[in-house]
């Protein structure tokens, strides 16, 4: 599909609410900004994309995806350069990752053209709204729902993708307490815990809400089967630092492939860090904190890119972790990845994607 940008149709607002935004006091996914991107697939075929005014929409109650599921989403970031371009980091990544989980949904891909451009125009209508703070960025949000007004179990033959933007600070403030989940499951292997499913984030929030009434920011998820092997931290992979080696849980169908995670794995052996993705034991990694051998924990995720675990709740019991300012691995690969997103050093990955404005 070959879309020229100079011929995406595009509704700017009469008047900007950016005036009436706090930069220095962004909550996260509070404050969207002025535009969407908007594209229909109707007949078989990606239709009539435009920017128009961020806003609401008008529904049936029979739309497929509030009664059957079909509903995926991305999540990604843009910066600004100390030349005020713009750099989104991996988007083509996203948007594999954007139609595998459609496939699996049995929804139809979107073309990389149609999406990179669409993105591009929607960031350069709203380029004032990236914000420049340190630690802050342009959240962009990814998503695509059936919109078949039919009451049918069965593939929607119709569909709308937009993107959505909001810009905003860090993700998490400080350090989170996480517990070992051992009765709820966030995926089994052969379903969709691959897939960035709408449904997969709202069978965790029962759950991660009880574990947050005991006085935990999150949970470990652990496999379906036996409770016994690390799957995820809440929304985000989940990564040890046990003896000097970087541990993550190998990937899987139930677990979600990060485009952060494969970034943090890739910057990890870049810097000469030892990586290892393997089965981990939630009794290893107690272990290890017994021992004195577990020195950090970490969640990785496009929200908050490292996410440090201060303390890991098992079985009743606390177990606390070092100092985060200890933390050599983590702190060095996010460190190293900030550079990377920012343009501060060369891009040997070529991860970023420069839009000049």
């Amino acid at each position: 599909m070959s879309v020229d940008t100079l011929t995406i149709p595009t509704q700017r607002v009469a008047k900007s609410r950016i005036s009436e935004v706090d930069f220095d006091n962004l909550q996260f996914g509070k404050t969207f900004s002025d535009h969407m991107f908007v594209v229909d697939y109707k007949g078989g075929a990606w239709q009539n994309p435009q920017v128009l005014p961020y806003g609401d929409m008008a529904l049936s109650p029979a739309t497929s995806s509030l009664h059957y599921g079909q509903a995926i989403f991305e999540g990604m970031k843009a910066y600004k350069d100390e030349h005020g371009d713009l750099l989104l980091f991996r988007p083509q990544a996203n948007l594999q990752r954007l139609n595998k989980s459609a496939e699996r949904l049995c929804m139809p891909e979107l073309p990389e053209e149609l999406f990179m451009q669409g993105l591009e125009q929607l960031l350069r209508v709203d380029a004032g709204w990236v914000p420049t703070k340190e630690g802050s960025s342009l959240y962009i949000r990814p998503l695509m729902f059936a919109t078949d007004n039919f009451i049918g179990v069965r593939p929607s033959l119709t569909y709308r993708f937009l993107i959505i933007t909001c810009p905003v600070g860090k993700y998490y403030d400080k350090p989170v307490k996480v517990a070992v989940e051992q009765q709820y499951v966030r995926s089994a292997e052969g379903g969709a815990g691959y897939a960035k499913a709408a449904g997969n984030y709202a069978a965790s929030l029962l759950p991660s809400r009880k574990m947050q009434e005991k006085g935990y920011d999150q949970l470990i998820w652990t496999d379906a089967k036996e409770h016994k092997y690390v799957e995820e931290s809440g929304t985000m992979n989940v990564m040890f630092v046990i003896d000097d080696v970087l541990v993550t849980p190998s990937l899987s169908t139930s677990i979600l492939h990060g485009v952060t995670r494969d970034s943090v794995l890739t910057v990890a052996r870049d810097l000469g860090y030892k990586v290892e993705e393997r089965k981990v034991a939630v009794d290893e990694v107690i272990a290890a904190q017994q021992a004195g051998k577990l020195t950090e924990a970490f969640g990785t995720g496009t929200a908050a890119i490292i996410s440090q675990i201060a303390l890991i709740h098992h079985n009743g019991q606390d177990y606390e972790l070092p100092p985060v300012e200890t933390r050599k691995i983590s702190n060095s690969i996010g460190a190293a990845l900030d550079k990377i997103r920012t343009g501060q050093v060369p891009d040997t990955h070529n991860w970023v994607q420069k839009i000049s404005l």
